[in-house]
């Protein structure tokens, strides 16, 4: 199965994120990249292209969570955009995960990977307790969306790395784990809960790992990128 690292372009701009990706391109690999919200909405549509233009795999990370025939029609919609992933929110039910699934397939049958995400890194038990009224744990609560993710046709789920081999093994070795939370033992954990760092999340079966400010924040982030792949992947760049 495929792994990879993957860079959060968390950008305010095209301008931004394209002189961002420029760093790379002597270091011989090109980086696989998200595109979230805030960028999306600032550059839209060609920004993605653009990207995808310059050779990058392309997270498309919107999270969509909508009634299903909206989904349906939005994932239609990016689906000529010819992204590797994207992604909505396993909380929509699996009746929207499966009208997703149909918008997002091609005439041709082909379509980009798409997972669920089941809960935020940002949320903690007792967030989850207290305001959104969920009483049971959250890991009891991951693996549950995951395998409503796993029914419904999906690819594999958004979750945190320590919940990763958890995931494989209620709904299998080849269901996708993206796991964003990463961050090196040296580096703050900013507005994120459940994280590891990007060693501890290959030995806990992180399939990919999404990496945003210790890489896009870091001094030399050729190096940051460089230091996850070798610690995630086992590979030099």
């Amino acid at each position: 199965m495929a792994k990879d690292v993957i860079i959060a372009l968390d950008f305010a701009g095209a301008e931004q994120a394209l002189g961002f990706l420029d760093r790379f391109d002597g270091c011989g690999r090109k980086p696989f990249v998200k595109i979230g919200m805030e960028l999306f909405y600032a550059a839209g549509n060609d920004m993605v292209r653009e990207i995808k233009r310059r050779g990058h795999k392309i997270f498309l990370d919107l999270k969509l969570h909508d009634i299903p025939n909206t989904v349906k029609k939005a994932m239609a919609v990016l689906s000529g955009l010819d992204v590797d992933m994207c992604n909505l929110h396993a909380g929509g039910g699996s009746v929207m995960m499966k009208a997703a699934l149909e918008g997002l397939t091609r005439a041709d049958g082909t379509r980009p990977l798409l997972i669920a995400v089941t809960q935020l890194t940002s949320t903690s038990e007792q967030l989850m307790r207290d305001e959104l009224l969920i009483a049971r744990p959250l890991d009891e609560t991951v693996m549950s969306y995951a395998q409503n993710a796993a029914r419904s046709g999906l690819d594999g789920v958004v979750c945190s790395p320590l919940e990763a081999g958890k995931v494989h093994g209620v709904c299998g070795r080849n269901f996708l784990t993206v796991t964003p939370g990463i961050r090196f033992d040296d580096a703050s954990k900013g507005d994120q809960v459940r994280v590891t760092t990007p060693a501890l999340a290959r030995e806990l079966g992180s399939d990919y790992i999404v990496v945003g400010r210790p890489v896009t924040a870091a001094d030399d982030p050729v190096a940051a990128y460089a230091r996850c792949v070798k610690d995630f992947l086992g590979e030099e760049i």
